[in-house]
C-alpha cells in the first residue's frame, strides 16, 4: 500500500515545480520583470506559481548572487495589495510561512483564533514540530509561550492541547471505518486534558466566569471549535474545501484565508481538496475564484490551483 499512498500524495499536488529547473534564468526573468519603470506582473506569475517552494528558495539565492538584492524585498517594493501578499507568501518555506501566519494572528490587539485553530488542528505531529521550530528561530520565543501569553482560560488550554497533540497523520489517508472513532477520540482527549488541568469541565468554567448572553456565546464558540477538531479528523479535504468556500461565499472575500490555504496546500493535497470542493458545492474552486477575484491576483491563484478535476 506504500506505493499507492505515495502515488495519491503525488497526485494531490497542484504545484509540482519545473522538471528541468535552473534558478539562474528564472532569477534573471524576475529581475527584468521588476527593473526600471513598470512591472511585468505576468512574468512574475509565470515563474513563481510554476515552481515548487524548494525551487523558489533557490531562485531567491540566485537573485541575491546575481543582482545583490533580496527577492522578497524587491517583490514588496514593486507589487501591492492582495497580489503582493500572495507573491510574498510563495517566497516563504512551508513551515516558516505557517509560523508567520500564527505570529501574525497573535500580534497586536486581539487574536485571530480561527487562524490558530485552523493550523494547529489540521497539521500532523511532525508538521507541528517543524512549525514550532521555525517559529522560535524567526521570532525568538516559543509558540506555546506566545499562545499562553495571548489567550486565557479554556481557549488557552485547548490550543496548548492541540499543540501537544499526538496525531501522526492528517494527510487524509484515514480508514473510513475508523474515522468517526478517531474524531471522537481526538475530541475526548483534548477536552479531558482541559478538565485535568482546570479541575473542571469547559462548560462549568464558562458558566462560572460568564453570565447570560455572553455565557451562551462562549458555549457556542466551544461547540464551533469542537466541530473543527472533528472535521479535521474525519475528512481533512472536506474541512479545507469548506474553508475555501466560505472564504469566497457572500459579500467580500476573506483573502487571508484564501491565500493561506491555497499556498499551504498546493504542494500537499490541493488537487484532492478541489475534487472534494466540487463534490460538496457543485461548482469548481476555479470558477469561484474567477467570480470572486480579479486581475493579476486572480491569475496567480488560478495558476496555483491548476486545472479543474
Amino acid at each position: 500500500m506504500a506505493w499507492w499512498k505515495a502515488w495519491v500524495e503525488q497526485e494531490g499536488l497542484s504545484v509540482k515545480g519545473s522538471p528541468h529547473f535552473n534558478p539562474d534564468p528564472d532569477a534573471e526573468t524576475l529581475y527584468k520583470a521588476m527593473k526600471g519603470i513598470g512591472t511585468n506582473e505576468q512574468a512574475i506569475i509565470d515563474v513563481l506559481t510554476r515552481r515548487s517552494s524548494t525551487q523558489r528558495q533557490q531562485i531567491a539565492k540566485s537573485f541575491k548572487a546575481q543582482f545583490g538584492k533580496n527577492l522578497t524585498d524587491t517583490l514588496k517594493s514593486e507589487l501591492s495589495g492582495k497580489f503582493e501578499k500572495l507573491m510574498v507568501a510563495l517566497m516563504y518555506p512551508q513551515y516558516r510561512y505557517e509560523a508567520k501566519e500564527l505570529h501574525d494572528a497573535m500580534k497586536g490587539l486581539g487574536t485571530k483564533e480561527g487562524v490558530v485553530i485552523e493550523i494547529l488542528a489540521s497539521r500532523t505531529k511532525k508538521q507541528l514540530e517543524e512549525i514550532m521550530k521555525a517559529y522560535e528561530e524567526d521570532y525568538g520565543t516559543s509558540l506555546e509561550e506566545d499562545i499562553q501569553a495571548d489567550t486565557s482560560g479554556y481557549l488557552e488550554k485547548i490550543l496548548v492541547c492541540l499543540l501537544q497533540g499526538s496525531r501522526d497523520d492528517a494527510s487524509g489517508f484515514v480508514d473510513p471505518e475508523l474515522a468517526l472513532q478517531d474524531a471522537q477520540d481526538l475530541y475526548a482527549a483534548v477536552f479531558e486534558e482541559y478538565e485535568k488541568i482546570a479541575n473542571k469541565s469547559i462548560e462549568d468554567s464558562i458558566k462560572n466566569e460568564t453570565h447570560g448572553s455572553l455565557e451562551e456565546a462562549m458555549l457556542t464558540v466551544v461547540k464551533t471549535q469542537s466541530s473543527v477538531l472533528l472535521k479535521c479528523t474525519r475528512n481533512l479535504h472536506s474541512y479545507f474545501a469548506e474553508r475555501l468556500y466560505y472564504a469566497m461565499k457572500g459579500a467580500g472575500t476573506r483573502d487571508g484565508t484564501l491565500i493561506r490555504n491555497i499556498v499551504s496546500r498546493s504542494e500537499i493535497d490541493l488537487n484532492l481538496i478541489k475534487c472534494q470542493f466540487q463534490k460538496m458545492y457543485g461548482k469548481t474552486l476555479s470558477s469561484m475564484i474567477v467570480g470572486d477575484t480579479s486581475g493579476d491576483y486572480k491569475n496567480a491563484l488560478l495558476n496555483l490551483v491548476g486545472s479543474d478535476p
